[in-house]
């Protein structure tokens, strides 16, 4: 199958690319590079530089069937000190896609949604009936390109699927996390690791979890990429699904850098600061549905494997230059 990657180019785009080459389709990569790295596109992939607005319909027409749509702005604090950006970014050249979809007759879809759509969970394991409730504007257009996602499906009949995920960490074949402003608590860790940082803050240590740190489920970015490739084979026309992918297990921060003490050998100073205002107490995902209609289980859910493929990666990457690996992109 010809498949287009929009935002191939970014951390999880580029490993869900590489995964597709190895499982033998032929795929387009179509990234304005605002984020992403060329240098993480898979080499078998024909690779097209630009935006989805002027791009996405001349690049649908030869002969794409399926699109896979990681192209975003995704940083929360970003969000929320210029939202117009994220609505135009995100909802706006999401649109833009459908249309093009629409007129060149493709007709399946995947897209890369959030956890973030859920805001402050009432229960936790998170299914996908939870109640969605965005808290900042990087959750909202999310959740906005799923509702027209669930249009397109009806007026339209494309097949969709949502991946909702929680907290992507880890690395596979050279292709990992590299953000110019990283907000990423494994990837802020590791930082401190090799020296980049002096300490890592944990915000907030009065909340009702076990160890009065925030508790998120962490998947591993491999993991991640072979739910997409399930997805797109139950892209069902006429239809819109969600599913959330996580581990189904809670760390919290005092575990993540423990944990990260014992791959890197590190001390790892932590200087504990007030709550961050929306922080919710606990983030974890129900797989039970993906589990269920996918097929799809984590098969790397140990936070010490996730760690240390990331660091593998991060180390890598600061000891020969960012040449020496391949990174997360925006189209």
């Amino acid at each position: 199958m010809r498949v287009l990657v929009t935002g191939g180019a970014g951390y999880v785009g580029s490993v869900v690319a590489a995964q597709l080459v190895a499982a033998g389709h032929e795929v387009v990569v179509l990234d304005n590079l605002s984020t992403g790295h060329r240098d993480a596109v898979p080499p078998e992939c024909v690779f097209v530089r630009g935006d989805i607005r002027d791009r996405a319909a001349e690049v649908l027409s030869d002969g794409v069937e399926a699109v896979l749509h990681f192209a975003a702005k995704s940083i929360v604090p970003e969000s929320v000190a210029r939202p117009e950006m994220y609505w135009s970014g995100n909802v706006g050249a999401s649109l833009a896609l459908l249309e093009a979809m629409r007129a060149t007759g493709v007709r399946r879809i995947v897209f890369s949604s959030t956890a973030a759509v859920y805001g402050e969970p009432e229960r936790v394991p998170i299914p996908e009936d939870a109640p969605v409730r965005p808290t900042n504007p990087y959750g909202a257009t999310k959740a906005a390109i799923d509702a027209a996602l669930t249009e397109h499906a009806r007026m339209h009949g494309i097949g969709a699927v949502s991946l909702r995920y929680f907290n992507v960490a880890g690395a596979q074949d050279g292709r990992g996390e590299r953000h110019t402003t990283e907000t990423h608590l494994i990837p802020i860790v590791l930082q401190v690791a090799l020296g980049r940082r002096e300490a890592v803050s944990v915000f907030g240590t009065d909340y009702g979890t076990p160890d009065g740190t925030c508790v998120r489920d962490y998947i591993h970015v491999a993991d991640l990429a072979e739910a997409h490739l399930l997805a797109l084979d139950h892209c069902t026309p006429g239809r819109h699904r969600v599913y959330n992918l996580g581990n189904g297990t809670g760390f919290s921060v005092r575990e993540v850098v423990e944990v990260c003490r014992e791959v890197t050998g590190h001390p790892i100073p932590v200087v504990e600061d007030g709550r961050r205002p929306g922080d919710p107490a606990a983030l974890v995902a129900s797989g039970r549905r993906a589990r269920d209609e996918l097929g799809w289980l984590p098969r790397r859910p140990g936070l010490a494997a996730i760690v240390a493929d990331a660091w593998k990666f991060h180390s890598a990457a600061a000891g020969a230059g960012p040449a020496a690996a391949h990174a997360g992109g925006g189209a």
